[in-house]
């Protein structure tokens, strides 16, 4: 029951019942990655390419997907990772989780969030007071 609720009144996790039916109907699995995320193929789109779409495993969250996946989601290459021996090449490095506004979302040295005092520099502005 929960998850039905989950799928009815949200969009963030997992899939809506829109996309559920629209994958039974259309979809074809083409794979799923590392994350348990699964991938879909089917329908045409507006531009005539087929289809591509994401059932994610947790939170629908995009930077969740590794770079294999992403070129097939977005047409750069036809056959998916799970159809070859997809490698990455040596200069990718490893997917990590898109931080932002988490607790762990860097900061940079003097960000108001970081809890340390900007350095001063230069040039820096001196507030006026009254003389």
């Amino acid at each position: 029951m929960k998850t039905f609720l989950l799928q009815f009144f949200t969009w963030w996790n997992g899939q809506t019942l829109g996309t559920r039916f629209f994958t039974w109907r259309k979809g074809k699995r083409v794979g799923e990655d590392q994350f348990g995320n699964v991938y879909y193929e089917g329908g045409k789109g507006v531009d005539g390419r087929p289809r591509r779409w994401v059932i994610y495993r947790d939170l629908a969250e995009a930077s969740s997907i590794p770079p294999g996946w992403h070129g097939w989601m977005h047409h750069r290459v036809d056959t998916p990772p799970s159809a070859e021996s997809y490698a990455a090449r040596e200069w990718e490095k490893p997917h990590q989780p898109n931080l932002t506004g988490s607790a762990a979302a860097y900061r940079p040295k003097g960000s108001l969030l970081s809890g340390t005092e900007r350095p001063r520099v230069t040039g820096d502005y001196d507030a006026w007071t009254p003389g």
